[in-house]
């Protein structure tokens, strides 16, 4: 559940990001008040908050019942190569070789973790 929720909030948020375009050039032209406005009128902002806060509350109740030394290091490495996938899948980015082969083997030492 947390991969899940953590994955789909880092991709609505990306989206809706990538939907209001270059903060820094929109601030310098602008100010903070348009980023603002510009952020809070993205539906994929708020949805993606909202999937980001169920995977706090995962977490949450993961470390009720698991290690944090355990808990922690999975849920963010299994994170890493599921928000690789995603990425490519959803916001057609780019994502070679390199980057999948970086995110399996933070996933692999956390395996070494747990063994």
């Amino acid at each position: 559940m947390i991969v899940i929720a953590a994955t789909a909030g880092d991709v609505l948020v990306a989206r809706a990001m990538k939907q209001v375009g270059d903060v820094g050039e929109l601030w310098k032209r602008h100010g903070v008040l348009k980023v603002i406005g510009r952020v809070l009128s993205t539906p994929t902002f708020f949805l993606g908050l909202i999937a980001m806060a169920g995977a706090f509350y995962s977490l949450l109740f993961a470390l009720s019942w698991g290690d944090l030394s355990l808990v922690v290091p999975a849920s963010a490495s299994l994170t890493f190569v599921a928000n690789a996938f995603a990425a490519k899948i959803f916001l057609h980015e780019h994502v070679g070789g390199r980057r999948l082969l970086a995110a399996v083997l933070v996933a692999c030492g956390v395996a070494l973790l747990a063994i």
